[in-house]
């Protein structure tokens, strides 16, 4: 089936602060945990922040490729699941380990006057998820998904100290959703996979008051997924295919941040993130013609999310040992936007404790390699949602979180 409408897949791996949503797009970005946003020195400054492009080398043509492995251990569930009998159901499980490869590719032109381009081509969020058990299977037996951002940039030098820029984010996504009921005695089976093209723009401020103190502030808009399609429902074995629709944000995401450079060697950089998450409200599927009657609860009522803004907080730290390494840490603290009556087992979303390392090495004149890793820690985080407009779970959710791994190299020419 192509172009069928993606449903929860989107809205568990595409709106999803931590794990999921993946902002280190890059060597640099990868072994700093993102706090990566006034202080940018290679091609990946296209991607985290464009208006910086103007101080690069004017001459040079900045490249760099790579790719990340993403290993998402299990989540553990301890609880009991509401809504599904006349008494609450036990429901401790664990979902299936992942690992997912990310690839990454930024370039910058070489300047033309005041103006320089670069385009960068990321993967800026994703998510497999499944569930064997029997319960968490009738809400997510799977949930994937894809995505490629391409991302060209403009920068402007305005003076010697103020440069700005933006670009266009054009967002493929494709994914699929799976549930299936039968094994707790739920007669109802979902199959749906589908894609989509949607875009967005991306704004950058860079200011160098001083030889040693950088400024930068980035915007990203939201782009609404604007999804059409078809959706095969079943019910007690027979299903029939319906048109369908849905509208899902990408939050808005404003980040500010600030580096001191102590004698060229060390480099201490903080950035703030605000994630406007409470772009999501609903999620209201439309269908062409009226949907099984038994069904209308679970894939036709609109649910609602009433997911809140966050903020995030990043430390990086950059120490140039020699003329040939380069080394490289950060810490950041992520809240996540995900009430507790609305926590799912298709995202279950904690607060995040994120650590990060990695090197860079000079190998020659226009040559460097290095590799970086990341380990987001997500807080254990009881729920009790069995109340109205509930997802109906009472328990606790544990271990989960993310190990990145990436490797790459730059060249210059």
């Amino acid at each position: 089936m192509k172009r069928i409408i993606l449903l929860s897949v989107i809205t568990s791996a595409l709106l999803t602060a931590g794990a999921y949503k993946i902002p280190e797009q890059s060597l640099n970005g990868m072994a700093l945990g993102a706090a990566y946003i006034a202080h940018t020195t290679d091609a990946d400054t296209a991607y985290y922040n464009p208006a910086n492009m103007s101080f690069l080398d004017p001459e040079v043509r900045y490249f760099e490729t790579g790719v990340t492995l993403a290993h998402l251990p299990s989540n553990t569930y301890e609880g009991v699941q509401a809504g599904l009998a006349a008494v609450p159901i036990p429901a401790s499980a664990e979902s299936e380990t992942e690992n997912i490869p990310i690839p990454y590719m930024h370039y910058v032109a070489p300047a033309m006057g005041k103006w320089r381009y670069g385009v960068s081509m990321v993967a800026p969020a994703g998510l497999t998820k499944r569930w064997k058990s029997p319960v968490q299977k009738l809400f997510a037996e799977e949930f994937t998904l894809k995505n490629v951002e391409l991302n060209p940039v403009l920068s402007y030098r305005v003076s010697d100290t103020l440069s700005i820029g933006g670009g266009v984010r054009a967002v493929y996504s494709e994914g699929k959703v799976y549930g299936d009921g039968a094994l707790i005695g739920v007669p109802i089976k979902r199959e749906m996979e589908g894609d989509t093209v949607e875009f967005g723009y991306n704004l950058a401020v860079a200011w160098h008051p001083t030889n040693d103190v950088a400024v930068g502030i980035t915007y990203r808009s939201k782009i609404d997924l604007d999804e059409e399609g078809k959706a095969n429902l079943y019910l007690n074995g027979i299903g029939r295919q319906f048109d369908a629709s849905v509208s899902i944000p990408i939050p808005a995401a404003l980040n500010i941040g600030i580096s001191k450079t102590w004698n060229d060697r060390l480099t201490l950089e903080f950035v703030y993130e605000r994630t406007f998450w409470s772009a999501y409200k609903t999620l209201d599927f439309e269908y062409g013609s009226p949907i099984q009657p038994a069904l209308v609860g679970a894939f036709d009522d609109p649910k609602k999310k009433l997911w809140e803004d966050t903020n995030t907080f990043r430390l990086g730290l950059t120490y140039q040992y020699s003329d040939k390494l380069t080394l490289m840490a950060g810490y950041s603290y992520d809240e996540t936007p995900v009430p507790e009556k609305h926590i799912s087992y298709e995202l279950p979303d904690s607060d995040a404790h994120i650590f990060s390392a990695g090197f860079k090495y000079q190998q020659t004149e226009n040559l460097s390699w290095g590799a970086a890793i990341l380990y987001d820690k997500k807080t254990s985080r009881k729920v009790n949602s069995a109340v109205a407009g509930g997802t109906g779970l009472v328990g606790e959710f544990s271990d989960g979180g993310a190990v990145l791994i990436t490797a790459g190299f730059s060249y210059k020419f």
